[in-house]
Order: structure tokens, then sequence, then C-alpha cells
């Protein structure tokens, strides 16, 4: 079943980011119309003409800030807005320790103007961008959408935030149509090579610093730790291809326009990957060895964090479909092809 609402459009907030710009491509291939709105504070505004090479379309970019009501307003005022898809906000766990004000103010403070400014025009349905740092820490895995809460910085805490304002919203308004997408560990980059991981010497996830020894960029990979209690001794994750993590929010959106309910769906693979072997994997499809030094345990870092995605499968006819060597090769090819980013 497919919404293509003739004069409707999707308005994507933090749309130039790295998971906005690849859902943006996946929402014009499904024949959703789309208007873009990002501050540009943590992406660049050289994705966009990257974004309509690759859907062969135009699409309509606003720069601003979900925290100013008046450009809100005026977007919803100029565009027919069926639904919003909400990236924006910052996203850098480190950062959140130092500048806890910043974090609370963009997303949270941010997420209560656009709903309030959404139903003015009465538009109800919102897909939020939500991640498993809000999940507490248990050995218990795979982790389930009913497993206990309890961010311990505060990116993970504005993120557990606002998905009980929603959930307060929606209690309040049943009117409201919401999907929090739980998000695990996106990695790679659209085929083309022309959009991904706009990543800075500063960036502590693994597959950018990967790419970023792989090119010379990075004399070596730290490894945080090798004496957990998983296959090799370092930390195993569940990485989500992008483009599998964007068409997930097609169908979410797809669902959400048809219902109104809160839809809380954890987006993974199920399957956890340890540091050792996507350094095995990166190897594979670069043909460059990868040196690294094992270092001492994060503070908080958990031995293994791997999603349970059944009820995603299930509610949304969605399975991610791309492994460990094809978000290796794809990070690659962007990187080989962009050894600066967007810069």
């Amino acid at each position: 079943m497919q919404h293509v609402m003739d004069d409707k459009m999707i308005l994507v907030t933090g749309g130039a980011g790295y998971i906005g710009s690849h859902t943006c491509v996946e929402l014009a291939n499904s024949g959703y119309k789309l208007v873009v709105l990002d501050n540009l504070s943590n992406s660049s505004a050289k994705v966009l003409p990257r974004i309509e090479s690759i859907i062969q379309q135009k699409i309509t970019f606003v720069q601003g800030d979900i925290r100013h009501r008046e450009t809100l307003e005026a977007v919803f005022r100029q565009y027919n807005i069926a639904a919003v898809i909400h990236f924006a906000g910052l996203k850098t766990l480190n950062e959140s320790v130092s500048q806890p004000m910043s974090y609370y103010d963009n997303n949270v403070s941010g997420t209560i103007t656009l709903c309030n400014v959404m139903a003015e025009f009465d538009c109800k349905t919102l897909i939020f961008s939500s991640s498993a740092a809000v999940y507490a820490e248990i050995s218990n895995q795979p982790i389930r959408e009913d497993f206990p809460l309890a961010a311990n910085n505060p990116y993970g805490r504005s993120k557990l935030i606002i998905e009980q304002i929603l959930t307060d919203l929606h209690r309040a308004d049943p009117a409201w149509s919401i999907a929090l997408l739980r998000y695990f560990n996106p990695v790679g980059a659209h085929f083309s090579g022309l959009i991904g991981e706009h990543s800075n010497a500063t960036s502590t996830n693994l597959m950018p610093c990967l790419s970023q020894v792989a090119t010379g960029k990075r004399d070596k990979l730290f490894i945080y730790g090798n004496d957990y209690k998983t296959r090799d001794g370092t930390g195993v994750r569940d990485y989500i291809h992008v483009a599998d993590l964007a068409k997930a929010h097609v169908k979410a959106l797809i669902k959400a326009l048809d219902s109104s309910d809160v839809l809380t769906l954890n987006i993974g693979t199920g399957r956890g990957y340890s540091v050792l072997e996507v350094i095995a994997a990166f190897e594979k499809v670069s043909g460059q060895k990868i040196p690294f030094e094992m270092v001492a345990r994060r503070a908080k870092d958990l031995a293994r964090c791997v999603a349970d995605p059944s009820l995603a499968i299930k509610t949304l006819n969605w399975k991610a479909e791309l492994d460990i060597n094809r978000m290796c090769a794809d990070s690659w090819h962007w990187q080989t092809h962009n050894p600066d980013g967007y810069a």
C-alpha cells in the first residue's frame, strides 16, 4: 500500500544530516514530496544537490531551526504538510556530557516547539528518531522494546524525555499518530558514493574511524577494551546499514499515516558484530590493513548491545537486508570518493 499525496508533503527536519539525507532518498523513491528543514549546524548544504542528483528531482529546502516557532509556522503555512519525520537534534554522546544544556535545548525544547506548531496546523503524524541509548544497562540480550529504560548521558536522556513527552501527547490527544524508532548503530553510505556520514577528526564512531585509518587520515584505530565477556573480548554491537534504516522510516510513515497510535520499535538487524569482526570485514572489502591499539575500556560502555527487531519486522513488514560486508564496502566507497566528507 502506498500513500502518494497529490498536494501534501512530508517535512523532514534535519534532512541534510546523515540519516536524514538517506531517508529523503528513500521517501522520494517511494513517491513522496519533501520539504527539508535543517539549520546546517551538523550538516552541509552540499548534500542537497547530491540528493537531487540521486533522485533526479528538486527538493524544497528551508534553512531554519526547529526551536524558532516563526520559521516552523511559515513552513506549515506555505506547504501542505501531511506528516513530519523528525531527525533534527544534537547527537554526540561525549559532547552531551560537557554541554547538557544545549542538548536539552536543541532536542527537547525543539521537539516541544515542533509539536506545538504541528498541532496548530492539525498535522498529527510524527516519526521520531530515537536511539538504543534510552535502554538501561542490562546483560539480558537481545534487547526488546519492553526492556527497562534508563539513559546514562544527556544525549540518551534527551531522547528518552522526548519519547515520554510524545507518549503523553498521544494520551492527551489520541488523534496523534507517532512512531518512536530506536536505532542501533547506523553505518554505511548510499551505494552511489554521493551521500554518507560526514565525520571529522573528533569522531569516535567505529566506522568513520576505520575509514580514516584506511585512508591514512589517522595513524591507527583505538579499541576500547578487549576483556569483555564476548567472542573475542571486544565490544559487540548491532550495526545497521543506513539504507535499511532509511527504508524503515518509509514503512513507519506508511503505517503512521494509516493509524493513530504510538509505535515503539527497535530498528536493528538482530545480529551483533565485535570490533575485531568489523575490522576483519573492512580489511577484506577495502584491501587495506588496519593498524590498531588496545586501550582501556571507556566508562559505561556495554559489552554487548544487540536489538531484537522482531516487532518492527512484524509491524512494518520491513527487514534489514544488507550485511556487514556491504556496510563496510559502502562506507569505504564513500570515504575514498569523499576523503574530506562534504568539505
